[in-house]
């Protein structure tokens, strides 16, 4: 027997698997399959073709000794996976919401806190737990067992071994493993993959040479970088990274 509110504002083409409890300030979108003993709290915002599996825990309250119990959301978007006992909490008044973008899989018993940004086509293998404030780009995958403290930033393309500890920023495309994380090169099967250019990829791995592998310091690496690169949208975007990193960057 499920517990769905008549208030939810369910679309077409659901699935509601038995014992699941939906409750009111809850939006879900079209073609969404939901498994047995799931609970939707207040504030989920569902889109179109999610599925969540058996005992997932979406939107509920923040473990944050801050809040106050204010009115706030999580998003999920289109095509996203989650798996069996993923725990996924809403937002404090911080940001207002905690974000997952579309087509991510979300493995078994991983936890995204309060007001975290998870991006696009982004995995979370299982038992991945996130602090508050996590922000990881599209297309990273993070392996399991991995712990991310609260306000790191992970970058686009990036890859994480399994049971490392993630304490500082990742930038874009790298591979980083270890406790606490550090670089160990770029990631170069997830961008072939993805379609980059050799030389795109050739690029990419001059601008962490010189960040990782010339003894300068991360300001000084950056600042070479600006002179003697060619300024391309992927360097800029690692540029840009470092420029709104507040953790620091992991060592090489």
């Amino acid at each position: 027997m499920n517990s769905v509110s008549p208030k939810a504002k369910i679309g077409t083409g659901v699935s509601i698997g038995p014992y699941t409890i939906i409750e009111d300030d809850v939006e879900i979108g079209n073609n969404v399959i939901i498994g047995s003993n799931v609970l939707i709290a207040n504030g989920a915002r569902i889109s179109d073709n999610v599925r969540i599996h058996h005992g997932a825990v979406l939107s509920t309250n923040p473990q944050d000794l801050k809040f106050k119990g204010e009115h706030t959301i999580l998003e999920v978007g289109a095509g996203t996976e989650i798996r069996e006992y993923a725990t996924l909490n809403r937002g404090t008044n911080y940001s207002g919401k905690t974000t997952v973008g579309g087509n991510c899989l979300i493995m078994a018993y991983a936890h995204i806190a309060h007001d975290c940004i998870v991006g696009n086509n982004v995995i979370l293998a299982n038992s991945v737990n996130m602090g508050g404030h996590v922000e990881i780009g599209d297309f990273a995958i993070i392996g399991g067992l991995v712990g991310i403290h609260q306000f790191s930033k992970i970058g686009n393309y990036v890859i994480i071994a399994s049971n490392s500890r993630v304490v500082k920023d990742i930038p874009p495309y790298v591979r980083a493993g270890n406790s606490p994380v550090k670089y160990e090169g770029i990631n170069v099967i997830g961008l072939n993959r993805n379609g980059f250019s050799k030389e795109k990829i050739a690029l990419i791995q001059e601008t962490y040479r010189i960040l990782y592998r010339s003894g300068l310091n991360i300001t000084e690496g950056a600042n070479k970088i600006k002179q003697s690169l060619e300024l391309t949208s992927e360097v800029n975007e690692i540029l840009s990274f470092i420029e709104r990193s507040e953790r620091g960057l992991i060592r090489g």
